[in-house]
């Protein structure tokens, strides 16, 4: 057979196909690899700033208000962070709460009587500000 002219190079770039090429072509043992030889590494979740250790853990109150925060954004009752100013988006204040009565239906049965208290007093009081909004 004829040898076939090659005109391109197919190199796989994917982290994990270096590290393993890498492990398997090189003459050299594991200690004597420079850094330059050695591949990259993911930063790891250690090096988090500062600020992420004053952030509260995360549970389903903490989850349920965080969405019950969104809705009191939405509906014009609190600043929005981002811009520092209110707005009503009545649409997106509707989502956010059907969202929670979505949450509160599939979860029935399945909560605390805190968890359960506080979702269905959020809701009632998010329907009713729904309600008075929308007029």
């Amino acid at each position: 057979m004829a040898e076939e002219k090659k005109d391109f190079i197919v190199k796989d770039r994917r982290f994990f196909a270096q590290e393993d090429t890498a492990k398997e072509a090189s003459p050299l043992p594991e200690k004597e690899k420079t850094k330059e030889e050695a591949p990259p590494r993911q930063t790891e979740a250690k090096e988090a700033p500062a600020e992420d250790s004053q952030l509260p853990e995360i549970n389903f109150a903490t989850f349920i208000l965080s969405l019950h925060s969104s809705a009191l954004v939405h509906l014009g009752v609190v600043e929005n962070p981002a811009t520092g100013q209110k707005s009503k988006s009545l649409g997106l204040a509707k989502q956010t709460i059907d969202i929670l009565g979505i949450i509160e239906k599939k979860t029935q049965g399945n909560l605390d009587k805190d968890e359960e208290n506080l979702l269905k007093n959020l809701l009632h009081d998010l329907r009713l500000m729904y309600v008075k909004e929308k007029g």
